[in-house]
């Protein structure tokens, strides 16, 4: 494809779909040319460098979040959903969360993102910083939700590339961990259950249950309640 047939925003959406699927390590210039079936020198016309383009398609998926009205729902029911439909995006992509790390990301997709959450705030009666603290508290609750999986995505997609079974590579770890936590008490107890989960895993419903408890105390402190 010429250069002057490209557009940014094929760039970032095939820049999105490649680093949905190869990950982090997978986003270059030269799989992102083969991918438009253009030179990897065409797309520098439109983005400076790597990091360039990393963070346009880092700013795009904040798009795909729906936001809820919070004079339909009332605060809470629209935090929630906010917070539900931020937890769904970062699964759908999780190089995201992994480049959180690295990289500064901002532009006009997460600026809305977060307007929309201090408006969800404020509709609930957080001013100032107590609406700053609330959307950040929550962001960053999802965030830290989500680490792990996203980790695991990163790991299979990394033992893959290098010719290891990772389906074995993570039994076999699992396998060692359980190993481990056999030794204390309270973790043995629970391997030793009937309905025993992975000794890596989180119960069911632990997302919702962290929410709602963060958000009960976000309420409680804006009211007053004593802790």
């Amino acid at each position: 494809m010429p250069r002057d047939s490209l557009t940014r925003e094929q760039i970032v959406r095939t820049a999105v779909e490649l680093l949905d699927e190869e990950g982090l390590d997978g986003l270059n210039m030269r799989n992102l040319g083969k991918r438009l079936n253009a030179a990897a020198t065409a797309v520098y016309w439109h983005v400076k460098n790597k990091d360039d383009l990393l963070l346009l398609a880092g700013d795009r998926v904040w798009d795909e979040i729906e936001f809820a009205d919070p004079d339909a729902l009332g605060w809470r029911d629209a935090a929630t959903a906010l917070a539900v439909g931020l937890h769904a995006m970062f699964e759908r992509h999780p190089w995201l969360v992994q480049a959180f790390g690295s990289h500064l990301f901002y532009g006009e997709g997460k600026a809305r993102y977060d307007d929309h959450c201090l408006a969800v705030y404020e509709s609930g009666g957080f001013t100032g910083a107590q609406a700053d603290r609330a959307a950040a508290a929550v962001f960053t609750y999802v965030l830290g939700n989500v680490l792990g999986a996203s980790a695991t995505v990163s790991l299979t997609m990394r033992l893959t590339r290098g010719g290891k079974d990772a389906e074995a590579v993570m039994r076999d770890t699992m396998e060692k961990a359980a190993e481990v936590a056999a030794r204390f008490p309270r973790l043995r107890a629970r391997l030793d259950a009937p309905a025993a989960a992975d000794y890596a895993g989180a119960p069911e419903e632990t997302f919702e249950y962290g929410l709602r408890a963060l958000l009960n105390g976000i309420e409680a402190e804006r009211a007053g309640v004593p802790s």
